[in-house]
């Protein structure tokens, strides 16, 4: 029997209300977002934030609930961002769409910071063993910043490997950890390249006793990254059904899957809302595709973090995928 179970891979979008307090505490300026050292009104407002997107999780019936990173002006980017030895330079273009993220550049020697660790003890006490953690994963931290201190990109994507491994080892209990990798598909590593990158997700993967899944997105997997990938110490691997269902089934159907596979099946991107009875369609699909694999749990997700959505949409693929079976599917 598998095990379906429910969450997302984070980053929701502000509520209105947020948006104007915070635009009123902070400003809305390059230099008025986040740092890492706001005072205490800007904090407690983060704190209703989180409460909030917590509460939407649980009504909705999640079986996986994250933290919601409210804070994460910089999208995936944010844990490079307000680090002391990371200066933030000019905006630039979030992938290939129309988000945009402060420029993190690298300027001395990367430790651990607790942000995210901080953050997710927040969350600890609102949530029973259900809680969710999200980082960026290495190779696709590494591609969104530039280096000026360790002057080698091997030496790079190794430095930003164990800083997250080292953040991750500051975590409180988390049952899952979520490690966002789309630069794996935008950006996809090179020979050699595509084996340190594998080698970085295992050095995270292997800081924390939470399941892992790498979770790339926007697309497939080339085959030879995909091979390196499944080389790594992880307990699930992600498939964005909604941008590339059929190279993605290629995939899992040629070289095989982790025990467990992270679907995205729910479009994170548009405001059209998937029925409980499409998305266990979607799921199911798949799974007819790769029977070979026979899965113990399959986490059914958005295909990407869901900040591009309206609050009102957003809450409703919440509830889609709450509402989906969580006991088994055919095969």
């Amino acid at each position: 029997m598998t095990e379906i179970v429910s969450t997302t891979p984070g980053l929701y979008p502000l509520p209105d209300w947020a948006k104007e307090d915070l635009k009123d505490l902070k400003g809305n300026q390059k230099e008025d977002l986040i740092s890492g050292d706001e005072g205490p009104e800007i904090q407690a407002a983060y704190e209703e934030v989180r409460t909030e997107f917590i509460d939407a999780q649980k009504a909705a019936g999640l079986d996986r609930i994250v933290e919601g990173q409210g804070r994460w002006d910089d999208m995936i980017a944010h844990p490079l961002v307000v680090h002391d030895d990371v200066e933030t330079r000019g905006i630039v273009r979030y992938y290939d769409n129309n988000n945009f993220y402060r420029e993190p550049v690298v300027t001395d020697e990367l430790e651990a910071t607790g942000d995210v660790a901080a953050e997710l003890e927040s969350a600890a006490g609102q949530v029973d063993d259900a809680l969710q953690a999200v980082l960026p994963g290495p190779y696709s931290l590494a591609d969104l910043a530039t280096d000026e201190y360790y002057d080698d990109s091997e030496a790079f994507l190794a430095a930003i490997a164990d800083f997250l491994a080292d953040e991750a080892g500051q975590f409180p209990d988390v049952e899952t950890l979520f490690l966002l990798e789309p630069s794996l598909v935008e950006n996809s590593p090179a020979d050699g390249e595509d084996e340190r990158a594998s080698e970085a997700i295992d050095t995270v993967a292997t800081a924390t006793d939470a399941d892992v899944v790498a979770y790339p997105y926007w697309g497939a997997l080339e085959e030879k990254v995909y091979a390196h990938v499944m080389d790594a110490d992880i307990d699930a691997l992600g498939f964005d059904l909604v941008s590339n269902h059929d190279e993605n089934v290629y995939n899992a159907q040629e070289y095989g899957t982790p025990d467990d596979v992270a679907l995205g099946v729910v479009d994170g991107q548009n405001t059209e809302i998937e029925s409980p009875e499409t998305i266990s369609d979607r799921v199911e699909w798949f799974a007819e595709r790769t029977q070979q694999n026979d899965y113990s749990r399959i986490y059914a997700t958005t295909n990407t973090e869901t900040f591009y959505l309206p609050v009102n949409r957003f809450e409703e693929k919440l509830e889609a995928l709450g509402a989906v079976q969580k006991t088994e599917v055919k095969a």
